[in-house]
């Protein structure tokens, strides 16, 4: 499939937050008041200001503490349900660019039940902002459709992020799995083929975020109910005359 993805690769993932400041910059986000607990990340969730976090997740196996450190963001999904979800209720509220593929939400999104659009997401990624707008991670739509990279892809120190196209970067993802998989017999990529944004983690998925990977496949399940609710409602709109 054409377009461009994204390849994080969390072995050479430091945690030094370059990407997350670089998001916050690009998109002119301000902060969010938070407060401390217990743990290095920081903010503690994805919200309205921020559309990536780097999550840090401390995890004790035999008695020895490993760290995982796990980028997260929208991943702009091939058939993403968010887009289902919403467009069963307003029609162009979310864009999915064809020459990119990246998944972007307009201002129409405002008219969309957010709680229906959030839960259609198996990585539980939109959010509100301080005008009730959802907002989420737009691969940098305005950097890469003129030929530049995302800003959190730029700033990575340690090349554990990278952008281009498609198929160059499953390929590179793949033979990057298999340089690893001796070392790291548990490592693996996550929902390659129907995401754009994709990981490669050595462990247990869950171990690095309760969300890394869909509990089902993105274009059903969760997403399931927004996908019929919206043209439903409108069909018997135009029945019932209301």
């Amino acid at each position: 499939m054409a377009g461009k993805s994204i390849f994080i690769d969390t072995t050479r993932c430091t945690a030094c937050r370059g990407c997350q400041i670089a998001c916050k910059n690009w998109n002119r986000n301000g902060a969010s008041a938070t407060r401390n607990t217990g743990s290095h990340q920081n903010p503690p969730d994805l919200d309205g200001n921020t559309f990536k976090v780097v999550r840090f997740s401390e995890v004790e196996t035999d008695g020895k503490v490993c760290w995982y450190f796990f980028p997260d963001q929208c991943r702009h999904c091939l058939e993403p349900p968010c887009k289902d979800a919403a467009e069963g209720y307003v029609p162009n509220s979310v864009i999915q660019d064809k020459a990119t593929g990246a998944v972007v939400y307009t201002e129409k999104m405002k008219e969309a039940p957010f709680d229906e659009v959030k839960s259609s997401c198996p990585y539980n990624i939109p959010r509100l902002n301080g005008m009730a707008q959802p907002v989420k991670c737009t691969m940098c739509i305005d950097r890469i459709s003129n030929g530049l990279k995302p800003a959190c892809v730029r700033t990575c120190p340690t090349s554990a992020m990278n952008f281009g196209e498609r198929d160059e970067i499953l390929q590179m993802a793949r033979e990057r799995l298999a340089a690893i998989k001796e070392k790291y017999p548990k490592a693996q990529l996550l929902d390659a083929d129907q995401v754009r944004v994709i990981y490669l983690v050595t462990d247990d998925p869950v171990k690095y975020h309760k969300n890394a990977v869909a509990s089902v496949t993105p274009a059903i399940g969760q997403g399931q109910p927004g996908r019929f609710a919206g043209p439903i409602k409108r069909i018997l709109g135009n029945v019932l005359g209301v």
